[in-house]
């Protein structure tokens, strides 16, 4: 369970924990979180439910996105489906990850940030691989990531009727392929992944 060991080990503050949304799927855009926690004043029972958010399931997840602001700094940050089709996907995630960390109200002393890679902050970074399951602040962002993402796949749902957004979020289910041969591929799908690419559908 994650704890707040890689936060102590950091020796300065505040330190935030960064993590991100939305890397496979084949629409929409890619959300990244960081949030600062304060381990004298966050609540014991919200502690304990902190975990990587694909483990955390959906109604306690979104629990958790109603309760973080009350103790949490948060920071939320997005790469638009343009700016993954032009720059790929692993460099729009840094992007969103450093647009996260400018949105947060203080700016932080260290970052960890869940993977083996590091963007570019304006503070020592430390990528911490299965982070969202070590450090609560990891564990924290990948929950205000997911539901956010989860939250704007939805909405761009009631738009595009038909792919199953509201509920794979994007990615390339049997549904959301079924979609793509009958409906076609929208503004919000991401030409420069190959099942994208190599579809012979039209925009609609």
């Amino acid at each position: 369970m994650p704890n707040f060991s890689l936060e102590r080990s950091c020796k300065q503050g505040p330190v935030a924990g960064i993590d991100e949304a939305g890397r496979g799927p084949w629409a929409g855009p890619v959300v990244a979180a960081a949030v600062i926690l304060d381990e004298r004043t966050l609540p014991k029972d919200i502690a304990r439910q902190l975990d990587d958010s694909k483990v955390v399931p959906p109604p306690l997840r979104s629990e958790l996105f109603g309760l973080l602001p009350l103790y949490a700094l948060i920071g939320v940050g997005h790469a638009t489906v343009e700016e993954i089709d032009s720059h790929n996907i692993l460099q729009a995630t840094m992007l969103a990850m450093a647009r996260a960390v400018q949105r947060l109200p203080v700016a932080p002393a260290f970052a960890l940030v869940d993977g083996n890679r590091s963007p570019a902050l304006p503070c020592p970074v430390r990528p911490v691989v299965k982070g969202d399951g070590l450090s609560l602040s990891i564990a924290a962002a990948s929950i205000i990531a997911k539901v956010t993402r989860d939250r704007i796949m939805a909405d761009l749902a009631r738009q595009h009727p038909g792919y199953g957004w509201e509920h794979n979020a994007g990615y390339g289910t049997a549904e959301h392929q079924a979609a793509l041969k009958r409906l076609g591929i929208t503004p919000h799908h991401r030409q420069s992944f190959r099942p994208i690419s190599e579809s012979q559908t039209t925009i609609y």
